[in-house]
């Protein structure tokens, strides 16, 4: 399978989404080698040929930024810029918000949870991934319950904002779930919160590899999003947004090139962004993650969009016909998606059935809560006094069986065929079970053939 299969033909050439590894073989504990079928997208993307590219390309060139005069720091600082204005354009960013250089989505959100106004209110769906649930604890949070539509989903922020008190409130809020892959009504949530007066934070780490993203349009306030999730692997993330709160106060970390100047006693902190930026930035991270946004600016998303419903259609339909077989959605099934499908198979324990399909068919997806526990809870109908029960004996140490789930997401390299692939493998376990041995952590979260003979490549590297 190429790996463009997922690629309208009459994108292909326009731009290289090509990506590195698409065609690497791996080996089967029953034998013999499979090419890889990558449906763990949502975890972290594969690397762009493109972003490859520009990293050799940049390496010889690597320098300090910022501060130097030497011609490779002068152009190393060029490039770090240069990367920033690319971000700024792919999601559409007004022509005064601050594009502050991460190493993750989650590094983003913690920052703006310190950069709020000491007496901000912050409000939250429980349906949000951890990265977007816990920094809030350190403020005044109002925890929204899980939505059961999107109608509901702004009925309950309407309620909750027009109660709340303070001048400064802040609605944080996905794009779209990386345990459902269901887009939420961002752009209609921004709308009920500014209309209160309250800002928007979007976690845009699964939206923005799959759909345009349009922050002035759309009148989102904050956005976060990380390179590993946007085909750029190398330790970058962003945050973009209005730049007040963020030039107010004690920047996030303190130090080296976040400040005019430092006495003892006393300290001039720098404007934005390098207020933000403290300590020797990600070069490579922030080239990359600029170079993949231009990459994917350059492509026909509608189409690639198209692509992938289409895709996501033929995995729902073909995965409900396995008996036995569970899907998970929030909403209707007619709501938009991103490439994502949550799944459990019987009675077979989900980490069996992720092992399973790994050792004995070469297909990666992800198992467990996803960072995303009491979503979870609710869409596999855990009855409140079982979760309190599981909470209460975690707290004391006990081992518990741990709940959870399967989940294969999807992405550039996509094609019908790795769908195909995953849906004969469920269906040859459904009915036969698997064909080897394997033994389970005594929570139930991890599982791995016992014995693996299967060999590790050679590499440069050591590993465990």
């Amino acid at each position: 399978m190429s790996c463009d299969a997922a690629v309208p033909a009459r994108l292909r050439g326009s731009a290289n989404l090509a990506l590195v590894g698409a065609d690497v073989d791996v080996p089967l504990v029953t034998g013999g080698w499979r090419r890889y079928v990558n449906l763990d997208y949502a975890a972290s993307a594969p690397c762009l040929s493109s972003v490859s590219e520009a990293v050799e390309a940049l390496l010889p060139w690597y320098s300090s930024v910022h501060r130097g005069a030497g011609y490779k720091s002068q152009l190393a600082t060029a490039a770090y810029e240069g990367a920033r204005e690319a971000v700024h354009s792919f999601v559409g960013a007004r022509h005064d918000d601050t594009v502050v250089f991460t190493r993750n989505t989650t590094d983003a959100i913690n920052l703006v949870a310190a950069a709020l106004p000491a007496d901000a209110s912050v409000f939250a769906y429980g349906a949000e991934h951890h990265a977007n649930l816990l920094p809030w604890r350190r403020r005044r949070v109002s925890y929204l319950p899980v939505p059961d539509s999107p109608e509901h989903a702004l009925a309950s922020l309407e309620l909750a904002l027009a109660t709340a008190g303070g001048d400064h409130l802040l609605v944080a809020v996905t794009g779209a779930s990386n345990v459902t892959g269901e887009i939420w009504p961002y752009a209609e949530i921004a709308q009920v919160a500014h209309r209160y007066g309250a800002r928007v934070l979007l976690d845009a780490a699964q939206l923005a590899p799959h759909r345009i993203i349009d922050m002035a349009a759309e009148d989102i306030d904050y956005l976060a999003l990380s390179g590993h999730k946007l085909y750029a692997p190398f330790g970058a993330g962003a945050l973009i947004g209005r730049p007040d709160w963020l030039a107010a106060g004690e920047p996030f970390l303190a130090g080296g090139g976040a400040v005019r100047y430092v006495g003892l006693d006393s300290v001039l902190w720098a404007d934005l962004p390098d207020r933000q930026e403290a300590g020797s930035p990600n070069l490579v991270g922030a080239v990359t993650l600029g170079v993949a946004c231009r990459t994917l600016q350059a492509t026909d998303r509608d189409a690639l969009v198209a692509a992938e419903t289409e895709l996501l259609e033929f995995a729902t339909v073909r995965l409900a016909a396995i008996p036995g077989l569970e899907q998970y959605r929030m909403w209707s099934a007619e709501h938009p998606r991103i490439g994502v499908l949550p799944f459990n198979l019987g009675r077979l324990p989900y980490a069996q059935l992720a092992a399973v399909l790994s050792a004995e068919y070469g297909i990666g997806v992800r198992h467990g809560c996803f960072c995303a526990h009491p979503l979870m809870v609710a869409l596999l109908g855990i009855d409140p006094d079982v979760d309190a029960g599981l909470y209460a004996n975690l707290s004391k140490g006990d081992t518990v069986a741990m709940p959870g789930a399967v989940r294969l997401s999807m992405g550039l390299g996509t094609g019908r065929a790795d769908i195909a692939a995953l849906v004969e493998a469920v269906e040859t376990v459904a009915t036969d079970g698997p064909g080897w041995r394997y033994q389970s952590s005594a929570d139930g979260a991890d599982c791995w053939p016992d014995p693996d003979p299967r060999p590790r490549p050679s590499l440069p590297f050591e590993l465990r």
